[in-house]
């Protein structure tokens, strides 16, 4: 079989040539490079916090996203390059470039866009299954420290934080030890929420009526914005709160301050603190009632004798709870 006929392509033509060459491009390239510009000062403002860990599990974390970038440019990087190259060797006015129209198959080429990708996801496979293990959010953390427990409830729109062994709890401020693991059980009192602080690492869902584990730990003192990642109404963008990362001694001397608190988290008190409020300011309690955090996230879980049990009957809030809590303005809504 012969081979196909080889052809040049012909210079461009005077009218094509003018196209290109006309007054209006280089206020094009003008606005192209200020788009540019514009977009570099927009993400200026961009926090880069997954990037900046201070912590171990943080720290794996960068490391994974970084690695799975890196592992995906490999296909992304030579392709942009490519498109370019034969953009600008196959255009109209190159007049040395091969024109081959009949050309529909080449073996090496169909194996390299084929067995490259195939490696890279294989080998995404295997780090994804060997790190969904290791950075398993439920997962103790290894340390000769004991773990530091901390019972977090969603509240609408504001976070409570229990120590259970300190007898203790906070309002929009979350005191830890640095080096030393913390151990979270976390729920919500009704709207589903997410539990995030950046530079620790793993974003978590808080939702009612269940209970949720998360282990973090910090190894840098400092103060890291937490947030709640999730959409939950009207008071969402100031459901924020400071993780106050220090040294143990300080840590400690926090507790001490907190027991002082002529606030106590009884009852009645939690059932005021659950009504829907925006931009609560940090409030410390003493002597938390016992077993709180057990009644709020079991509280949709009763026998006949009014005694939480594991049951999948009423597990779910209903719409009539949910409403009856929501401020009258989102109600209107």
């Amino acid at each position: 079989m012969r081979n196909p006929r080889l052809f040049r392509r012909r210079p461009a033509s005077g009218l094509s040539a003018s196209i290109r060459s006309r007054p209006g491009s280089g206020f094009c390239s003008a606005a192209a490079r200020a788009a540019a510009l514009g977009a570099s000062g927009l993400l200026g403002g961009c926090s880069m916090a997954l990037f900046d860990p201070k912590g171990d599990i943080g720290m794996q974390e960068k490391h994974l996203i970084l690695l799975a970038l890196g592992l995906m440019l490999l296909v992304v990087v030579p392709v942009i390059l490519l498109t370019l190259y034969f953009a600008w060797r196959y255009r109209e006015s190159n007049t040395s470039a091969t024109y081959a129209p009949k050309w529909a198959h080449s073996t090496a080429i169909e194996v390299v866009v084929w067995a490259i990708p195939c490696v890279i996801v294989s080998i995404l496979a295997l780090v994804i299954w060997r790190t969904t293990h290791s950075l398993d959010p439920s997962q103790p953390i290894e340390s000769q420290t004991q773990p530091v427990r901390v019972e977090v409830v969603a509240l609408n729109w504001k976070w409570l934080f229990i120590y259970p062994d300190y007898g203790v709890a906070s309002v929009n401020q979350l005191a830890i030890p640095v080096d030393t693991p913390i151990s979270f059980d976390i729920t919500a009192e009704s709207l589903m929420n997410s539990f995030f602080i950046p530079q620790l690492g793993s974003q978590i869902y808080a939702m009612s009526g269940m209970r949720t584990q998360l282990n973090l730990i910090a190894n840098t003192p400092g103060v890291y914005a937490g947030q709640s990642s999730a959409f939950s109404g009207p008071g969402f963008s100031d459901m924020h709160f400071d993780t106050v990362a220090t040294s143990r001694a300080d840590f400690d001397a926090w507790i001490a301050h907190a027991k002082q608190s002529p606030l106590s988290l009884d009852k009645a008190t939690y059932d005021a603190l659950e009504k829907p409020s925006e931009k609560n300011p940090v409030t410390v309690y003493a002597n938390v009632a016992p077993r709180l955090f057990d009644h709020v996230a079991s509280q949709y879980m009763h026998s006949s004798a009014n005694d939480p049990i594991c049951s999948t009957a009423n597990t779910a809030p209903s719409i009539e709870h949910i409403g009856a809590r929501m401020p009258a303005r989102q109600a209107g809504e």
